[in-house]
């Protein structure tokens, strides 16, 4: 029987999702998803049950092979929310705490503190590519490690495991068989050398993070190992961290390519070739490492983007669902002088200020709700022309779209407002969510359904092309008046 489907796990922020792939007709299907817990024990931190995590993911690949022949499938690819940290007993897989998402800002007294040193944040941002921020994993694991007594004994005797969420997952489908993470996902922890591309023993001793509970690293389109779900067996290969996933299903795979995802955060990244490029406001990453080589990425990423609709619905109800922010924002012509920074959870790039707090400005006795939603709007599309105009400084990306994905996209005010003030037009891809198909594009590398990369680049479709509007020195002039707000945080 010959082989036709590629199944994609993406584990989102606020949930986790498994479809099939038709790597004949390109088509994604059998998509089932299922909402996560989030825990917050205290302000700024963010939890979350790595063990209801793998349930989840179980339940939903049940749902999506259970009419699909195990003989017509290549394999499973996995794609992850990137810098949440797990630490687990290496003989049961049984976590020692709640897992530490991407979002949680616990560590920031202990990064404000290592950045006080300048030559020490030197050597760790050209060694890694990344700044010290609460973001990344090492400080959440020197976190575990000095917090929790049940972390700090197994490390002692040698039955601790850490890792990303991606690596939990593996380890579980596959009975303790295989602890190991990819390139993309190391390269998100301080404690991976681009240059060398491996696990930095300096910088695992700076951190306190012992080498011995880290996951081997293994290239994106590498075969893992199987598992068995509903009674079938399925290979695992083809891993990817969530947003490099979403640069590869965008098809971004020649350098200057340049993708922007829009979901909890919004996340720019671009394609910059074979060599890493150092910036100080935006962070290197690999974006790939596979049998054709390495692939590496300049990311600005911006915390809250999704998020702040979402908070807007949950908490203050002046939407019921995230579609109504287009037509409140709509209903009236401009924000009436209010404005918005989305700090819900500290600001990222360009402006690393991981104490800031989200703020209103100019409001008055005449804002009305409408106001506020398209304030919010704003503020996300000021956020992402910052950073796109940091990544112009050093790197010439395509001068042809920015392509754009995620459930924001929906958003066809948001969508034009972005593409006005970058002054540049913005290509929504026809697949919204691109992280599951940059999972199914590097199983298939992995599985051999794809050849190379270049079987790729005629892939993309885009569902709409948003082209700026003539320049208006007002929309200027509010842009520079948001940044002045930024600069007072």
């Amino acid at each position: 029987m010959d082989k036709k489907y590629i199944i994609a796990i993406d584990m989102g922020t606020t949930s986790v999702r498994t479809l099939a792939y038709n790597v004949v007709a390109h088509e994604q299907f059998n998509i089932f998803q299922k909402k996560i817990s989030q825990f917050y024990p205290h302000p700024g931190w963010v939890e979350q049950d790595a063990v209801e995590i793998v349930a989840a993911i179980v339940e939903c690949l049940k749902r999506t092979i259970a009419d699909l022949d195990a003989e017509e499938i290549y394999g499973v690819g996995i794609t992850n929310q990137r810098e949440t940290t797990v630490a687990w007993d290496r003989e049961t897989g049984k976590p020692y705490e709640r897992a530490i998402v991407w979002q949680c800002r616990r560590t920031f007294e202990y990064c404000e503190e290592l950045q006080k040193d300048k030559r020490t944040a030197s050597m760790i941002h050209k060694r890694t590519g990344l700044r010290i921020d609460p973001y990344f994993s090492a400080t959440k694991m020197s976190w575990l490690l000095n917090n929790s007594k049940a972390v700090k004994k197994a490390s002692e005797n040698g039955r601790l495991c850490l890792g990303t969420l991606d690596s939990y997952l593996i380890f579980c489908l596959t009975n303790g068989a295989k602890f190991v993470t990819d390139h993309s996902n190391a390269s998100r922890t301080l404690l991976y050398n681009l240059k060398s591309q491996n696990w930095d023993p300096e910088l695992c001793e700076f951190f306190g993070v012992p080498m011995n509970a880290l996951p081997n690293i293994v290239n994106c389109d590498e075969y893992i190992g199987d598992c068995v779900i509903a009674g079938k067996k399925l290979s695992i290969g083809g891993l990817i961290g969530d947003q490099q996933a979403s640069l590869l299903g965008q098809n971004c795979i020649n350098k200057g390519d340049f993708k922007t995802t829009f979901g909890t955060g919004a996340f720019m990244l671009a394609n910059i070739g074979s060599t890493p490029i150092l910036h100080d406001q935006l962070i290197t990453t690999v974006a790939w490492r596979t049998k054709e080589g390495v692939a590496y990425a300049l990311e600005g990423n911006m915390y809250s983007a999704g998020s702040c609709i979402n908070w807007l619905q949950d908490q203050f109800k002046l939407i019921d669902s995230p579609g109504e922010s287009e037509t409140l924002a709509g209903s009236v012509p401009d924000t009436g002088g209010v404005f918005f920074i989305p700090a819900l959870s500290g600001l990222g790039a360009p402006f690393w200020k991981s104490n800031a707090r989200a703020q209103f400005a100019g409001i008055t006795l005449a804002s009305t709700s409408a106001h506020i939603v398209r304030a919010v709007l704003r503020g996300i599309t000021y956020n992402t022309r910052a950073v796109f105009d940091c990544m112009q400084e050093s790197f010439p990306v395509s001068e042809k779209q920015m392509r754009v994905d995620g459930g924001m996209t929906k958003n066809s005010l948001l969508m034009q407002f972005q593409s006005d003030i970058m002054h540049f037009p913005v290509a929504v891809s026809k697949v919204t969510e691109s992280t599951s198909l940059g999972a199914c594009y590097m199983a298939g590398l992995c599985f051999g359904a794809f050849k190379s990369m270049r079987d790729l680049n005629n892939l993309y479709e885009s569902a709409k092309i948003y082209r700026p509007t003539a320049h208006d020195i007002k929309r200027e002039n509010n842009y520079q008046e948001w940044l002045k707000l930024i600069e007072k945080l």
